[in-house]
């Protein structure tokens, strides 16, 4: 079989393989794999080209198609909202309604979204995101084009409101929870350590507040012959 063929069948089948797979990691190692195969894909058609054409028309036949491989550009900005169906993401890509509507891609799983656009302005645009906030209805979700629009609706399971797009997104906003050490040991240790971290961690303010109650806390131990913290 020659080699373009078995890139092609090898490209297919991981592209399947990465939208049945259900676990993140899974799913990232497959994207990857398949970007290293189509990088191979476009290298071994160069490669061919440029040995069917001899001399300069050889060089110029690779050199025409280089610049006419699209670049990749990662979509990391949109917009979105929600209503009690649907959580809606609009990603604004000037030109894109001009577009023939196979150009336009999208591909969902229960926390997954991937949207491709091809050709626009020479540069392929690609959004994947593999850890959504909750579940959706793949089946029931689906993409629009607008003018310099694309706009994408995630069928929602439930009428839950959602806080962010993905789960990395809540959990890097949430607050950092000082660490307690509280498994059947001392309480009073536990509350010295957490003090210590917020200590540490905390700006003056914070540092001059903390010292502040820590010298109190200590002359009222010694005031009641504690000794000392």
């Amino acid at each position: 079989m020659p080699k373009l063929e078995e890139l092609e069948q090898d490209i297919a089948e991981l592209r399947a393989l990465e939208a049945s797979a259900q676990r993140t990691r899974v799913q990232q190692i497959m994207s990857i794999e398949v970007r290293k195969l189509e990088t191979e894909l476009i290298r071994e058609r160069e490669r061919q080209a440029a040995a069917a054409a001899p001399g300069a028309e050889a060089k110029l036949s690779t050199s025409q198609q280089s610049r006419n491989t699209p670049f990749i550009t990662k979509i990391t900005n949109y917009a979105w909202d929600q209503s009690d169906k649907f959580v809606k993401l609009y990603v604004t890509l000037p030109g894109v309604h001009e577009l023939p509507a196979e150009s336009i891609k999208s591909a969902f799983g229960t926390r997954r979204l991937e949207l491709e656009v091809n050709g626009l302005a020479g540069r392929n645009h690609h959004l994947l995101i593999t850890n959504l906030m909750n579940d959706i209805a793949p089946d029931s979700s689906y993409h629009k084009v607008k003018t310099d629009m694309v706009a994408v609706f995630l069928r929602k399971t439930s009428t839950d409101k959602w806080s962010d797009i993905s789960g990395l997104d809540k959990k890097a906003k949430e607050p950092k929870v000082p660490k307690t050490e509280m498994d059947g040991g001392d309480p009073g240790s536990s509350l010295m350590n957490m003090m210590k971290q917020l200590y540490d961690e905390g700006d003056d303010e914070m540092k001059r507040t903390i010292a502040k109650a820590w010298t109190e806390a200590r002359e009222k131990q010694q005031e009641n012959g504690d000794g000392g913290l």
